[in-house]
């Protein structure tokens, strides 16, 4: 996009709804005495008056901006609107979480599953339990870290000579205190693969592909992959109603009903599994059996609140640790996994929990997450980030409870540029026009390659916060944030363009172009 040129489209729109001229401030050559067009009064009062036009659209009549940018080389402000206003941040919420994970773990932390025995084997049996332990690995079954944990154990379960355990296989989920659904989760997002439980113990990214395919003449039929996934189908489709898939909030029962449009012959949706901790076990328990290992008892799972299934006397069989921080966070960012951030959110709770004091709580939190919200309260503070300026429910922003300010998120995101983990986290963010949630937006502008931030999207809420250098080679930290944006729609109900990501790209592609 050619400098200015989306401003004049802008002003264009404008003026035909209006029925008035719009004049589009643009950078001319310098009259006598006047102050040079590119100098930093200039410059600033042009980017305002083009992000001011983009804003003044009557589509946003009744929606809500927040917009602080500031320089990293002077410290001054270059634009603000509504910047210490509260907003629902969405995923920005991540940035506050991997601020707060690094400062408080470290780049280097990593986290681990355990496999133990109850009893030492003899003479090939193990005649008590199996335990597999979860501390809070986000990662454990991810295609390109752990793909072959589940045989990794069964491996070297079968090392020790065993090919029969009379016992049960016993998933222990309690590592983390609390539920594995962050707080305030709406129940329509918990059978979405981004509302995957964040317990302990989970493998796969905790999500099973469901595959709904025509059979013959009439639809359908509905397999799940993997089958371990704990999902019981009831399998209603062949009316004349749209396909829809449904698991009621705690459930484990899937319903599939409707049909497949005339023109389609199947469908693939990636949803939640039912009990993560549960799913992992029967993973690990058909692992078992391909390498021989017999399994007597049943598989079961212990969650908090109830106690650890662990015994003083057992018997470790094998770890298996997670990349350190530094690559959960780069995936994290990358891909705005909630998962990822309320399971680091409450390594953060489970480290401070050990201190035994909340010092802005007069009683003692009961969960690892809500010991994480301490000290992500104690860290704020520091930051100089009050909490009337950011306040959050849980770590990922997927929560309706969060509220940040543009204002605290730019000014986390300084901090964050002096830190000695800095570039941790700048190489985590999505780049635009290159990849993660950014990898085709922004194409062919002087943003592409260049700007480095965190997308969040809600229904009618959108954030875009993070660095660029602009057109002077200035480095910058923005937050943009539209809060209550009812997109436009035709009289079928459809969205009009734009979408409400590349209002947020015009105002960044303007930060961007400004000189």
């Amino acid at each position: 996009m050619k400098r200015f040129a989306l401003a004049a489209c802008i002003a264009t729109l404008l003026a035909g709804c209006a029925g008035a001229p719009v004049r589009i401030v643009q950078p001319t050559s310098a009259a006598p005495n006047a102050i040079s067009p590119t100098s930093p009064h200039t410059a600033q009062s042009l980017l305002a008056s083009n992000i001011d036009l983009l804003l003044s659209q009557p589509r946003f009549a009744h929606a809500s901006w927040g917009i602080d940018v500031i320089s990293l080389d002077s410290g001054r402000t270059l634009y603000a609107r509504n910047a210490n206003t509260l907003f629902l941040p969405a995923s920005n919420a991540k940035l506050y979480t991997a601020a707060l994970a690094l400062q408080k773990l470290g780049t280097d932390a990593s986290f681990s599953t355990m496999l133990y025995a109850t009893v030492a084997p003899r003479d090939g049996v193990l005649p008590g339990d199996l335990i597999l332990y979860g501390r809070g690995d986000p990662s454990l079954g991810a295609a390109d870290v752990s793909s072959d944990w589940a045989d990794r154990f069964a491996r070297a379960l079968a090392a020790r000579g065993v090919r029969h355990v009379h016992g049960d296989l016993i998933a222990d989920d309690t590592y983390f205190a609390g539920s594995p659904i962050g707080d305030g989760w709406e129940a329509d997002d918990l059978q979405e693969y981004y509302g995957t439980q964040a317990g302990a113990l989970g493998a796969q990214d905790g999500v099973v592909r469901v595959h709904v395919a025509r059979t013959g003449a009439r639809c359908c039929g509905v397999t799940v992959d993997p089958p371990q996934s704990g999902l019981r189908v009831i399998n209603l489709t062949g009316n004349a109603a749209p396909l829809g898939l449904y698991r009621p909030p705690g459930s484990d029962v899937l319903y599939a009903s409707g049909s497949l449009p005339a023109n389609q012959s199947q469908h693939d949706y990636t949803l939640s599994v039912p009990d993560g901790a549960l799913f992992t076990a029967n993973l690990l328990r058909d692992a078992l059996a391909r390498d021989g290992i017999a399994l007597d008892g049943n598989v079961r799972v212990v969650h908090w609140p109830e106690h650890p299934a662990l015994t003083d006397t057992r018997l470790e069989i094998a770890t298996i640790s997670s990349p350190p921080l530094s690559q959960l966070i780069r995936h994290m960012l990358k891909h705005s996994d909630n998962r990822y951030a309320q399971m680091l959110l409450q390594q953060v709770g489970v480290q401070t929990a050990r201190t035994g004091t909340c010092a802005d709580r007069e009683e003692p939190p009961q969960t690892s997450a809500d010991w994480g919200l301490c000290a992500m309260r104690a860290f704020l503070a520091r930051v100089g980030i009050g909490n009337d300026e950011a306040t959050f429910s849980e770590g990922s922003g997927l929560s309706r409870q969060d509220l940040v300010t543009p204002m605290a998120t730019a000014r986390l995101l300084a901090w964050l540029a002096r830190q000695p983990f800095a570039n941790v986290l700048r190489d985590a963010l999505p780049v635009a026009g290159v990849d993660g949630t950014l990898k085709s937006r922004m194409l062919g502008t002087i943003a592409a390659n260049n700007l480095q931030a965190k997308t969040g999207t809600l229904t009618h809420v959108y954030a875009l916060s993070g660095y660029v250098t602009d057109a002077r080679g200035e480095h910058l930290a923005f937050s943009l944030m539209l809060n209550r944006y009812q997109r436009p729609t035709d009289a079928l109900g459809r969205n009009i363009p734009p979408s409400p990501q590349d209002d947020l790209d015009a105002v960044a592609e303007m930060i961007a172009e400004s000189n």
